[in-house]
């Protein structure tokens, strides 16, 4: 599995160029992606890139690799994103959270040019919940009462706990995660939007119609889906 990530985050280099703005996601392939888009850069072959972290993990490991780093209220746009996901369905609509940076990879990722999503053929699935919860960021004041609001779309949410700390995993915002689990979801876009809607949310893990392109990594290759 980790040679299929290393191979979607190679090929993902070809879509960097020089003079570029790149959203740096969150997660172990976008890490791949990062310590070889640092290699290009410091080897020279990439000239004036730039990286927008995502996270402080994204941040922390663009400064290891040699990525230069600017924040997202220095820059004009941004051109590529790219990022993981834990889920993608066949209209490349996608579940993303497991690593509690959904707010800020949205945030950049809507505003990129292009969103390049780097996966392995274990995250394509029918229907978006078929294997992953949907990921909640909540004000840490009401996520009990967010919680209960949540099943009236016939679904359960469990506050997220840590597992190196006590209590709840805590985001770079400083908010809490609940881990939605629904019955179905037939319309990506309508729950994410629903969802975004209740107060004390700050965001959520449904990322529809945002997507460009999905690179999967398979044991044939990588593979190539487009909207």
């Amino acid at each position: 599995m980790e040679e299929l990530k290393r191979s979607v985050a190679k090929e993902a280099l070809k879509f960097i160029e020089d003079d570029m703005i790149v959203g740096l996601g969150t997660g172990s392939t976008t890490a791949y992606f990062i310590e070889y888009l640092g290699k290009l850069i410091m080897e020279e072959e990439l000239e004036d890139v730039y990286g927008v972290p995502t996270s402080y993990q994204s941040r922390l490991l663009a400064l290891e690799y040699g990525v230069p780093v600017v924040g997202l209220d220095e820059i004009d746009a941004i051109d590529i994103a790219v990022d993981g996901a834990d889920e993608v369905d066949p209209n490349l609509n996608l579940i993303k959270g497991r690593g509690a940076a959904l707010t800020m990879e949205k945030i950049i990722e809507y505003r990129a040019g292009t969103f390049l999503v780097l996966v392995d053929e274990s995250k394509l699935v029918e229907r978006l919940g078929q294997k992953m919860p949907v990921p909640i960021e909540v004000i840490p004041a009401a996520w009990r009462a967010i919680a209960e609001e949540i099943e009236v779309f016939n679904a359960t949410a469990e506050l997220r706990m840590a597992s190196k700390k006590d209590g709840p995993v805590v985001t770079d915002n400083g908010n809490f995660i609940l881990d939605a689990r629904f019955h179905r979801i037939d319309d990506p876009l309508d729950l994410e939007i629903e969802l975004n809607n209740i107060p004390g949310v700050v965001e959520n893990g449904i990322f529809a119609d945002i997507a460009d392109i999905v690179l999967v990594g398979t044991r044939e290759g990588v593979k190539r889906l487009e909207r």
